[in-house]
């Protein structure tokens, strides 16, 4: 939009998933259903040339408006008009996803003249793991077992052995109730193909069977299974989890490295982009490049005069110690908050930790309003959540949120909306048999594993949440690291630049003393 205030002519189009840009209360892509799909083909070319004549601006407004006055779909209108546009905003999945990228630009296989510019590259990493992974659950098989028994023999007979199947990975988990292998599941991976091929075959016969979601999901997860593992190698994991009632076995993808390189080779270049891409060594290894890539690290262009970050390293908020330093860490944020009128926000790792802190800071700090992100919240808690975040607020509020959550990146409180953020602790993964998997590959591959698994994705988290503070050249904001490992030196380099001005308070009259002068040099600034 800023390029075209200066003369830029391109056509630009927005991708919006199927389920989101769907006129009908189910993505169901069939005649007899929906009005859209009726008679389609015989509208759309009109549909095509009307809408890229329209705007060089095709975004999810202008695409559904015109598949409505043409009544086609507006899906396949979108993907129909990619092929016209100069460049198209979408997400990951239409390049990287081997289950759902675009093949309509890629299906040859060679190099495509293609640019890649990927937007908050550091979620590539995790996006990554799981597009390149895939998971069967036993309940699902189960219930298809049941609601289709003596429908059709084969089906009866390859459902029946994909249940005995799993439950006898359930029998061999251990008291944990997990078990990792490095091998390919072999035999039930062919099961879950022969249940493709019959499914496949029953779906052409019955029409009908397309209504049926449960089968159609499975179906399509089972085609996700046998196509993740034919990639399968030295850089997976087989991770089974068993209760007494499911079974989940996961072919688990622990280094996406090769993988996303093989997807970039379906274009001529790539920049991948994001202020919190630390240490930059480490995501370009990850992220599939080599040492020909290049690398580019800018400083902030805010004022640094704005912007005050305090690191508190003489509180432990390990977990054998969170009992133990609650009051302490209450006691912070409420010097902290306290320093000037405003919103802030304070990020915990995890809920139950900071439902634990919680009632000891509203004890305490009585006369503080405090708002509390939930643990699951619907678009429109979510917009009524930060619409609390007032401009010039007469007084103080204090939302509790969670590292790497939905507010803790992705959200732009400009101006005085917030002013200030509480990160307690390092923001370390929750270890379980994944994470602990992936630190055993790396360790092994390079001696990183305990980096590449917890330190590396908890400090990018941390990033994260502090660069929610300073979003525009006029802000002002503090930020307060709690955490006695900030203090150590390999935590110190991970520091970004323009935090080399940190300052270490030594107890809370030093954090008010501190707070004091910043606020009163901001307003000069």
């Amino acid at each position: 939009a800023r390029m075209r205030t200066g003369g830029l002519r391109m056509k630009t189009l927005t991708l919006t998933a199927k389920d989101k840009i769907c006129f009908c209360d189910q993505a169901v892509c069939r005649p007899d259903y929906c009005d859209f799909a009726r008679g389609h083909y015989d509208r759309i070319n009109e549909a095509i040339l009307d809408t890229i004549q329209s705007r060089d601006d095709l975004e999810r407004g202008t695409i559904e408006a015109y598949a409505r006055q043409h009544q086609v779909c507006p899906f396949e209108l979108s993907l129909d008009l990619s092929l016209l546009a100069d460049c198209i905003i979408c997400d990951y999945n239409y390049v990287f996803d081997p289950r759902v990228y675009l093949r309509r630009f890629f299906a040859g296989g060679g190099e495509g003249d293609y640019v890649f510019l990927i937007d908050e590259a550091h979620n590539l990493v995790d996006r990554s793991r799981e597009m390149f992974s895939a998971r069967i659950q036993k309940t699902d098989f189960y219930k298809l077992k049941k609601n289709y028994k003596g429908r059709s023999k084969p089906l009866d007979k390859v459902l029946n052995s994909i249940n005995r199947s799993l439950v006898s990975l359930r029998k061999q988990c251990s008291e944990t109730g997990q078990m990792s292998d490095a091998a390919m599941p072999q035999e039930m991976i062919e099961l879950v193909q022969s249940f493709t091929v019959i499914a496949e075959r029953l779906l052409k016969e019955n029409r009908e069977l397309g209504e049926d979601h449960d089968f159609l999901q499975l179906y399509f997860d089972a085609l996700g299974f046998v196509s993740i593992a034919g990639f399968y190698d030295e850089r997976f994991m087989t991770l089974v989890e068993a209760d007494r009632r499911e079974v989940s076995v996961k072919l688990f993808c622990l280094d996406p490295a090769h993988l996303l390189a093989e997807a970039l080779k379906r274009g001529s270049s790539t920049v991948m982009f994001s202020a919190t891409l630390t240490p930059l060594p480490y995501f370009r290894s990850i992220l599939g490049g080599g040492e020909a890539d290049g690398m580019l690290a800018l400083d902030s262009p805010f004022n640094p005069n704005r912007f005050c970050i305090m690191v508190a390293d003489w509180v432990s908020t390990r977990f054998k110690d969170r009992e133990r330093s609650r009051a302490e860490v209450a006691a912070l944020i409420g010097a902290f908050v306290s320093g000037k009128t405003g919103n802030y926000i304070v990020y915990f790792p995890s809920y139950r930790y900071m439902n634990e802190v919680l009632p000891v800071f509203r004890a305490r700090f009585p006369e503080i309003l405090t708002t509390v992100q939930e643990n699951s919240m619907a678009e429109t808690d979510r917009e009524l959540f930060l619409a609390g975040f007032e401009t010039d607020p007469s007084h103080t509020l204090v939302a509790f949120c969670v590292l790497g959550g939905i507010f803790s990146e992705g959200i732009d409180l400009a101006g005085n909306r917030l002013i200030g953020a509480v990160v307690v602790s390092v923001g370390l993964p929750q270890l379980n048999t994944q994470q602990d998997a992936i630190r055993d590959y790396f360790q092994h591959k390079n001696g990183r594993g305990y980096e590449y698994a917890y330190m590396y994705p908890g400090m990018n988290k941390v990033l994260q949440a502090a660069g929610r503070v300073i979003r525009s050249e006029d802000d002002s904001g503090a930020v307060l690291l709690i955490d006695e490992r900030y203090g150590q030196r390999n935590y110190r380099q991970l520091f970004p630049r323009h935090w080399h001005k940190r300052l270490k308070v030594r107890d809370i009259s030093s954090l008010v003393a501190t707070l004091e002068g910043f606020w009163g040099k901001s307003q000069d600034s």
